[in-house]
Order: C-alpha cells, then structure tokens, then sequence
C-alpha cells in the first residue's frame, strides 16, 4: 500500500512539473514574440530614418520637399509644451494624492471620487482633446497656444499621476507616521517630511509612464487645432507651436514614400527625446530610492 501510494505522489509530482515547464515556455515565447516585434519595429525605423539623421534635420523648420524638411519647430514646441505638462500635472495630481489619502474623511463621497478618478484614467485620449477644446480653446479663448496644449495634455495624464501616488503614499508604512506624531511633529510636517520622501520613487514611477503617454499623444492635438507645419518658434506661452507627433502625423500620411523615411528620422528624435526625459527622471527616483 506503502508503494501504491508512493508511486502516486511521483505521478503528481511529475504532471505539476511538466505543467510547470509548459506554463514557463508559454511565458518564454510571448515574451520574446514582443520582444521580436520591439526589435523589428526598432531596426525597421532606425534603417529608414538614420541617413536622414543630420544637423539640418535638427535646424531646418518643415518643408514639402522631403530632402529640406526639418524637425526645428516641432523638436522645440514639444520642448516648451512637456514644460508645462510636467509641472501643473505632478503638481496638482500630488496635492490631489495628499487631499484624497491624508486630509479626505474616509466615506461614501471619497470612495466615490476615488474611483471615478480610477475610471478617468482608461477614458480614451481623444475625450481629452474634445474637453480642452471646449475649456481652454473656445471657453477660456486660449486658442491653439502652448498654454491650450500644456493644459489639455495635463488634465490627459493627471488621473494616472493621482492614481499612482495615492498608491505610493498609502504604501509608507502607518508605523512612520505615527513615530512622527510622537516626536511632535504636526500633520504637515509628517507629510513633507516623512511621507512624501518615502513616496517619491513610486510618484516617480507613475509620472514617467504619464509623461511618456502625453508627449507622444496625437489626438488631443489634432482636436484642439494644433497646426502641423509652422516656420516660427513660439515666443510665449499664447503662442502657437507644433509637436513632434503633429510632424511625424503630417509626414506619415503624405504620398511620396521619402517622406516615409523623414516620419522615421522623426521617431527616432522622439524616441531620444522621450528616453533623455525618462533617464531624469529614474535618476532622481533611484536617488530617493537609495536615501529612504
């Protein structure tokens, strides 16, 4: 009997194993199918556009001639544009963190803005676009400005920033709160000066995944009327500008096939662009990472 139910235990043994080793293959093949279609699309873009790839594509303003087009004024407003994005989002998404998680009563109605603003954060891009044409466009009479943009893309990313450091302050342990408190320190204190540091690595976090979805976002853009070719730089925050997704959008979508090769040389810009912003970024979260 001993034997009998030896030899069933290594049977089960066995079929969890072979399980074991069909779930990790089946792990193993998706993820190198997306890392396979990464690097194709990669070696696709970086083949088309790197001979473009010149100081004059950095200096020269838009052109219908592909062999003069030029990426200056759209390089430089979505500069001026992620300016303002970065600041009043992270800003204003980490106050609403702090309201909702260490001032709000815990009741019926914060539930309710919780999740709502849970919802806001899968509400497609374009929603956004039709909000910031109606407030900042039309209603505050911004126009198709830095200021217009700046501001529609904020309220784009600003419930993925809440989102996200509302769940890296409820993570700071309850404990270092309280040795605050009983070291006298006041609420405010406590915030600035114990939860908020703690909390920055995973605030960090959420904004480099929001920032990187507005500045490669085209829809808001194109719903508030942001032009696609421009041969000026803006000069204010009322001025109008172009983005890099409204140029490489232009490019992509005209007749002559060079012009497929600059909308490539306008990736990989942008892709640099985006990989310099995020770099800041994870340097800073890894420095708190390593005080606190």
């Amino acid at each position: 009997m001993r034997y009998i139910d030896d030899t069933v235990i290594m049977k089960r043994m066995k079929t969890r194993l072979n399980k074991n080793r069909g779930w990790k293959a089946l792990f193993f093949t998706g993820t190198l199918f997306a890392l396979l279609c990464l690097v194709i699309l990669l070696v696709r873009i970086v083949s088309q556009g790197f001979g473009y790839l010149d100081w004059d594509f950095l200096t020269n303003f838009a052109s219908r001639f592909p062999e003069r087009a030029g990426i200056k004024a759209a390089l430089i407003g979505s500069i001026y544009m992620m300016s303002i994005v970065a600041p009043v989002s992270i800003i204003l998404g980490v106050a609403t963190a702090i309201y909702l998680e260490e001032y709000a009563k815990k009741n019926k109605l914060s539930d309710f803005i919780r999740m709502n603003i849970s919802n806001l954060a899968g509400v497609p891009s374009i929603v956004f676009g039709l909000l910031g044409l109606t407030i900042f466009v039309r209603s505050l009479a911004l126009g198709k400005s830095l200021l217009a943009a700046g501001f529609t893309m904020s309220l784009l990313i600003l419930p993925v920033i809440i989102v996200a450091a509302q769940e890296a302050i409820r993570a700071v342990p309850q404990e270092q709160r309280e040795a605050s408190y009983g070291m006298g320190a006041t609420k405010w204190q406590t915030i600035t000066r114990v939860v908020l540091p703690a909390a920055i690595p995973g605030i960090l976090t959420g904004s480099i995944l929001a920032l990187s979805r507005a500045i490669g976002e085209t829809a808001p853009l194109v719903v508030i009327g942001i032009p696609v070719i421009l041969q000026f730089l803006p000069d204010s925050p009322f001025s109008e500008f172009t983005a890099l997704p409204m140029q490489i959008y232009d490019w992509a979508k005209r007749p002559q096939e060079e012009f497929l090769y600059v909308a490539s040389a306008g990736i990989i810009i942008l892709m640099i662009f985006l990989v310099i912003m995020n770099s800041i970024a994870v340097f800073i979260r890894n420095k708190f990472q390593k005080r606190y």
